[in-house]
């Protein structure tokens, strides 16, 4: 049988064994937590990042519709006073016809005037110079 000496040296030796394989579980078990917590301090800074990028991306998207909102007024807009120099030159057009109607009716009243006196355009034209005093 084992004598005393020997089991409180088996019992030391299993304590000291005990204590190293703890020991290194602890060193080994650290190593990993320390590597954890760098990786969820990482995640937690670039959780703030991705936060503060999102904030800004919906302030620009605000700002970039109100401004897609401007241009498309000022289009609009644009789109509108053409139509309406379109309707001028569309009104100008009609104007020149009925002016052309005009003076293309005057001129056959006045032929047919002419032709009622029995005069011509050149005898019309000399007879106002007498007038004037020129002739």
């Amino acid at each position: 049988m084992a004598s005393p000496d020997s089991q409180a040296d088996q019992a030391q030796r299993t304590a000291e064994a005990r204590a190293a394989v703890v020991a290194s579980l602890n060193s080994v078990g650290s190593g990993l937590d320390a590597d954890l917590r760098d990786r969820a301090a990482n995640l937690h800074s670039n959780s703030a990042a991705l936060a503060k990028q999102e904030a800004d991306l919906a302030k620009q998207t605000a700002a970039f519709s109100k401004q897609s909102a401007q241009w498309q007024k000022m289009a609009d807009n644009s789109r509108e006073k053409l139509k309406e120099i379109g309707d001028i030159q569309n009104w100008a057009e009609l104007i020149e016809r009925d002016l052309l109607v005009v003076e293309e009716t005057l001129r056959i009243a006045e032929g047919g005037d002419q032709e009622m006196n029995g005069r011509g355009s050149h005898d019309f034209h000399s007879e106002g110079n007498r007038v004037n005093g020129s002739k």
